[in-house]
């Protein structure tokens, strides 16, 4: 129940932070557990372009900041996260609502923290779909996320 209650706390700290907030996206839910995390791009006045299709910096902002704050909460307070690289290839002018899906299964965080026991830090690599309502993708973003154990950190 708690985690519900922190989940939806941080859904309304999205809407209210201005540089997310800036980016016209929504974060439209949580999971408890932080395994997932939906973003909607709204086709709106905020987020259209010169010529009337979702501004790149929208769908690059809007899940910028995912997986290393999904990340931060799955693994705790032992370990330090931060973006390290990205990359956001456009696939098809967005002409309406944007959808995007973050996951990360308790397998993903298993992997990264037996990877941490043999050195102090890693990068992993997720890929983002942002889709529209067909599931047609727009666009693709490649996110780096660099981890490491609190003890890499101080090294």
């Amino acid at each position: 129940m708690l985690d519900r209650f922190r989940a939806r706390l941080w859904q309304l700290a999205f809407r209210l932070f201005p540089a997310y907030r800036g980016t016209g996206g929504r974060v439209t839910h949580i999971a408890p557990d932080w395994s997932e995390v939906r973003v909607r791009i709204p086709h709106s006045w905020r987020t259209r372009n010169y010529v009337g299709t979702v501004f790149g910096g929208s769908m690059y902002g809007a899940v910028d900041p995912i997986y290393m704050l999904m990340l931060i909460n799955r693994l705790g307070d032992d370990y330090v996260v931060w973006d390290k690289a990205a990359e956001i290839r456009f696939k098809k002018p967005g002409e309406s609502d944007l959808y995007a899906t973050c996951t990360v299964p308790d397998e993903e965080v298993e992997a990264i923290r037996r990877a941490l026991t043999d050195t102090d830090a890693i990068d992993r690599e997720y890929s983002i779909d942002l889709v529209d309502d067909e599931g047609v993708v727009h666009a693709t973003v490649e996110k780096t996320v660099h981890v490491s154990t609190d003890e890499g950190k101080r090294a």
